[in-house]
C-alpha cells in the first residue's frame, strides 16, 4: 500500500518545504525574506506584502531564465523557425508551446533520425467551433496533418503531423479567420471551459459569456504571435469571442490598478510580467448543478449565480483543483478543489485578477513540479488562502451561497435548445475526429457543416454538440450518420459514453503505455465482466492515461487506469460519479494489460454483496476504502459471486 502512504505523507512533505515570508513590495515576492505568519501578516496590510518561497531560497530555474529572456516569448523561437533543420532549438520547444503547440516523435518509428512534427492546438473559450473554422481545420488536417482531428478534454480541437515548415501557414490561417492558438499551452491560462449545452436561459447565457471575458482577461499581450506568425500585422479578423463580450469592457478591467500589486510595472504584460505564471493555470464556468466540466479539477472554478428573475447576481468560487502528478514522488498529487466563497458580479474580474496575482507572486517557481496553485491552496489552506487573496482584492470574500446539488451530465443525444432550435450531442470515441474504413467521422461533420452551416461546441468529454439545429434538419442529420458509419447514442455502450482516455502513445512523450488506443478494449472486457456478474445495468465512470500527469482527469474518476510503465497501470477508485469534491484513491500499482478481470472481478464482488441501496460504484469504494477492498480480494473465490 505504498501508493495510499505516500499519498498521506506528502501533505506533511510539501507543508513542511516551504516557509511563509513577508515581501516589502510585490517585486519583492521573489526574494527571500525571514519567516512570519501569514495572518499577522495580512492583518492591516494596505497592499500585498505575503509571499510564498522556499526556506533555502535557490536561483532561477533555466526555464524561468529562459521566459525573462524570450522578448516576451518571441526568441529564440522566431529565429529557429527559419533553420534548415526540421526541429526546433530545446528553448525554442519550450516558447512554442505559449503559441498552442508542441513539437513531438512518433516513438514507434526505429531509427537515428528522429520523426519531428508538431501538434498544434487552438483556443476555443466556451468550447466554441464555428463553422468556417471547422471547414479551415478540416482542410489543414487533411493537407497539412496527419489527416485527423482530436477533441481534447478541455473543449478544444488539437492537430497532430503538423511538419516545421507548414507550422507558420497553419497557424497564421487560423488567426486571420478569427481563431487563435494563443495561450493553448504554456505557463498562461489555458482554454476557459464551460458547460457545452447551448441553453439560452440566462445562466446558460451568462456562463458562455463570463468564459469569453476570463478568456480575454487573462490573454498574454505579447505582440510575439503577430510577429512571429503574421511577420508584424495584425490578423484579418479580430477572435470571435472578443465581439460576444464588448460590452464588457475587459481590457480596462485588465488593466485597472488598484494600487494593491496586482498591476506590474511591465508595460508589454500588465498581468503577467515577463516571468508570466510558475505553471498552467485553467479556468471552468459553469452553472448550479451542472457539473458536466469537472469543475472541481480547475485552479479556479466559477459558477453562475442569479436571481430568481434570472438577473445574474455574482458568482460562486472554488480554488486549487488539479490533476497532474509524478509516480513515486510523494509530494505531487491529484487535488480537488476547495470552496472559496461568493463575490458580487461588478467585482469578479478583479477578484479573479487577484487569484492569478497571488499564485504569480506567490506560487512555487523553484520545483515545477510543486508550481500549480494547488500546492499554495493545498500549503496554506483554503482560510489562509483566502487571506491572501483578500490582501490584493481589498475585500473580503463573502461566504460560499447554497446551490442545487451537482449532476454529471454529458449533453449527448437530441435536446430542445429552448428557443425554437434543438441541439444534438455527438458521442465520439475518446475524441479522434477521423475517417477509418466504414466509420467516417470527419467526412460527415463537413458535410454537415457544409450542408446545414451549423456552428459546434467540443464537450469536456471530447464530443461534438451541434447547436441552432432548425428542427426540420433533424432527420437530414440522423441520416448522414448512418451514412457515414456513425452509431446513433442508443447503440453506444453506457461504459464508453462515460470514458476518456488521453492520447498517449505513440506521439506524446510522456506516455508510458497506451491509453486511447487501449482504452476501447478494456471498455469491451469491463462490459463483458458486468454481463458475466449479472451487474450490466451498472453506470461506471471510467477513464485511461498514459502516464501520471492526469489530462483526461482519471483522479475524479469512479474507475481509472493510469500508465505506470509498459503494459501496466495503477488502478485508482472511489471518485465521485457526479464528480464532486473529491478524488479517487490508489487501489493498487503495476497492473498488467491482462489482468483487468481478475484484478476488477473481487471489487465488483464487493460491491455486489455489501453496497448499500442506490449507492453507485464510486461511491461505494469511497464509504469502504482502499483496505476493506483489498482485504476482501485476498479471500475472494473467483467466480463465487453473482448478482
Amino acid at each position: 500500500h505504498l501508493l495510499r502512504q505516500n499519498q498521506r505523507k506528502m501533505k506533511l512533505s510539501s507543508a513542511a518545504a516551504l516557509a511563509l515570508v513577508v515581501a516589502a513590495s510585490p517585486a519583492a515576492a521573489f526574494a527571500p525574506h525571514s519567516p512570519v505568519d501569514v495572518r499577522t501578516a495580512a492583518a492591516g496590510s494596505s497592499s500585498s506584502q505575503l509571499s510564498m518561497v522556499l526556506e533555502k531560497p535557490k536561483k532561477l530555474s533555466k526555464l524561468e531564465i529562459l521566459k525573462t529572456t524570450s522578448d516576451h516569448l518571441e526568441v529564440p523561437l522566431k529565429e529557429q523557425l527559419y533553420t534548415e533543420e526540421i526541429n526546433v532549438s530545446k528553448d525554442a520547444m519550450q516558447i512554442l508551446k505559449y503559441h498552442g503547440s508542441y513539437m513531438q516523435t512518433n516513438r514507434e518509428i526505429r531509427g537515428k533520425n528522429k520523426d519531428y512534427q508538431f501538434m498544434l492546438r487552438l483556443k476555443q473559450p466556451a468550447g466554441e467551433l464555428p463553422a468556417d473554422l471547422y471547414r479551415l481545420l478540416d482542410d489543414l488536417s487533411a493537407n497539412m496533418g496527419q489527416g485527423d482531428l482530436r477533441a481534447t478534454t478541455r473543449q478544444c480541437f488539437q492537430m497532430h503531423g503538423i511538419r516545421k515548415g507548414n507550422l507558420k501557414t497553419v497557424i497564421s490561417s487560423i488567426m486571420n479567420i478569427g481563431s487563435s492558438t494563443v495561450g493553448a499551452c504554456g505557463d498562461v491560462s489555458r482554454n476557459v471551459m464551460t458547460t457545452p449545452a447551448p441553453f439560452v436561459t440566462p445562466e446558460y447565457k451568462y456562463a458562455r459569456e463570463w468564459s469569453k471575458v476570463f478568456a480575454q482577461l487573462f490573454r498574454p499581450m505579447t505582440p510575439a504571435f503577430d510577429n512571429i506568425w503574421l511577420d508584424g500585422e495584425k490578423p484579418a479578423n479580430e477572435v470571435k469571442w472578443s465581439k460576444d463580450i464588448e460590452g464588457y469592457h475587459v481590457d480596462e478591467a485588465m488593466t485597472l490598478d488598484t494600487g494593491r500589486g496586482i498591476i506590474l510595472p511591465d508595460s508589454v504584460e500588465p498581468l503577467y510580467g515577463d516571468r508570466y505564471l510558475p505553471r498552467k493555470f485553467k479556468i471552468g464556468v459553469t452553472v448550479p448543478g451542472d457539473n458536466s466540466l469537472d469543475i472541481y479539477t480547475n485552479d479556479i472554478g466559477v459558477v453562475v449565480i442569479c436571481n430568481a428573475a434570472g438577473e445574474l447576481e455574482g458568482f460562486n468560487v472554488m480554488v486549487g483543483g488539479g490533476m497532474g502528478r509524478t509516480h513515486n514522488k510523494e509530494n505531487t498529487f491529484a487535488r480537488a478543489a476547495d470552496h472559496l466563497g461568493y463575490v458580487p458580479k461588478e467585482d469578479m474580474m478583479e477578484l479573479m485578477k487577484s487569484i492569478l496575482a497571488s499564485q504569480r507572486d506567490h506560487g512555487n517557481r523553484d520545483v515545477r513540479a510543486n508550481a500549480r496553485m494547488k500546492y499554495l491552496v493545498h500549503t496554506l489552506g483554503i482560510d489562509n488562502f483566502r487571506t491572501l487573496v483578500e490582501s490584493y482584492f481589498g475585500k473580503k470574500v463573502q461566504p460560499w451561497r447554497d446551490m442545487k446539488e451537482w449532476k454529471y451530465m454529458d449533453w449527448m443525444g437530441w435536446w430542445d435548445q429552448g428557443d425554437g432550435k434543438l441541439f444534438y450531442g455527438l458521442h465520439v470515441d475518446n475524441g479522434r475526429v477521423k475517417d477509418e474504413g466504414d466509420f467516417r467521422l470527419k467526412t460527415a461533420l463537413r458535410v454537415i457543416v457544409d450542408k446545414y452551416n451549423i456552428d459546434m461546441i467540443l464537450s469536456p468529454t471530447q464530443s461534438i454538440i451541434f447547436r441552432d439545429v432548425d428542427p426540420k434538419d433533424k432527420d437530414g442529420i440522423d441520416a448522414i450518420f448512418r451514412e457515414h458509419g456513425i452509431k446513433p447514442l442508443e447503440e453506444v455502450d453506457p461504459l464508453a459514453r462515460l470514458a476518456m482516455a488521453c492520447p498517449a502513445l505513440p506521439l506524446c512523450g510522456l506516455a508510458q503505455t497506451e491509453a486511447e488506443r487501449k482504452m476501447p478494449e478494456y471498455i469491451g472486457r469491463m462490459r463483458s465482466l458486468l454481463d458475466k456478474m449479472n451487474i450490466g445495468d451498472e453506470e461506471i465512470l471510467m477513464r485511461m492515461t498514459g502516464c501520471p500527469n492526469g489530462c483526461a482527469r482519471p483522479y475524479m474518476a469512479e474507475l481509472a487506469f493510469v500508465g505506470d510503465g509498459p503494459k501496466s497501470y495503477q488502478i485508482w477508485l472511489g471518485g465521485s460519479s457526479v464528480l464532486e469534491g473529491r478524488t479517487a484513491f490508489p487501489y493498487m500499482a503495476k497492473m498488467k494489460w491482462d489482468d483487468l478481470e481478475s484484478t476488477m472481478e473481487p471489487v465488483l464482488a464487493m460491491f455486489i454483496q455489501q453496497k448499500q441501496e442506490f449507492e453507485t460504484f464510486g461511491d461505494f469504494c469511497h464509504r469502504v476504502g482502499a483496505d476493506a477492498i483489498t482485504g476482501y480480494a485476498e479471500t475472494y473465490a473467483p467466480g463465487s459471486v453473482k448478482a
